[in-house]
């Protein structure tokens, strides 16, 4: 079961808000080739990295809108993605960002880092992972895994300020793939408690629909 949402934005109206939502279902349109080309050539360059943020939570099943494309890599292959793609088809959005803008889809590809911490950016028990050990194979473009996006995902939503999309993508995932209460198991204690209340009120809004 895909479960399809639709941010805000897409829901209040306009033609391209839509098309874009449209897009996303059928996975086409300017943000997939952004993630196509920009996952071909760390792929080429030899960089492990895996898709993070919307675009991990749609391949793992609930569907929705994102307007960029978030890349998990390691501080050696952040170096080394600049040093090989800056002024070939990507520039930063300003000098000495770490994001890079596609020049042929003027969509933005933001990096996060092996090390660093997701929400407030304050050290916690969670933390961005290594991409090679965290990712795994959806379509021939590899991805966080299940477990490990949703613990970044309840520790921004914890953490961040207005990072309440974040806390909304876990539900959408425990309802899309029916995850079991028991799959807190897997996570980070520091998020558990968190997913475990998530996963009560994801229930709770299954029932009050199907009332």
């Amino acid at each position: 079961m895909v479960v399809m949402v639709v941010p805000h934005e897409a829901a209040r109206g306009g033609r391209h808000a839509l098309l874009e939502a449209d897009q996303f279902f059928m996975k086409t349109g300017p943000v997939f080739e952004t993630l196509r080309r920009i996952s071909s050539r760390l792929s080429e360059l030899g960089i492990p990295y895996a898709v993070a943020g919307g675009m991990a939570v749609s391949a793992h099943g609930a569907v929705r809108t994102t307007d960029d494309v978030d890349i998990l890599v390691t501080p050696e292959g952040l170096a080394k993605l600049h040093a090989e793609l800056e002024g070939l088809g990507y520039v930063p959005p300003f000098p000495g960002s770490k994001n890079l803008k596609d020049t042929a889809t003027a969509k933005r590809v933001e990096f996060l880092v092996t090390g660093q911490f997701p929400g407030d950016g304050k050290p916690k028990p969670v933390a961005f992972p290594d991409p090679q050990r965290a990712g795994t194979d959806i379509d021939g473009v590899r991805y966080l895994a299940l477990a490990a996006l949703l613990e970044l995902k309840l520790a921004s939503g914890m953490t961040g300020v207005g990072r309440y999309k974040d806390l909304g993508d876990v539900i959408a995932l425990i309802q899309g793939l029916h995850l079991p209460l028991s799959f807190g198991a897997e996570l980070n204690p520091y998020v558990r408690e968190r997913f475990e209340s998530l996963w009560h009120e994801a229930q709770a809004a299954k029932q009050q629909d199907e009332g």
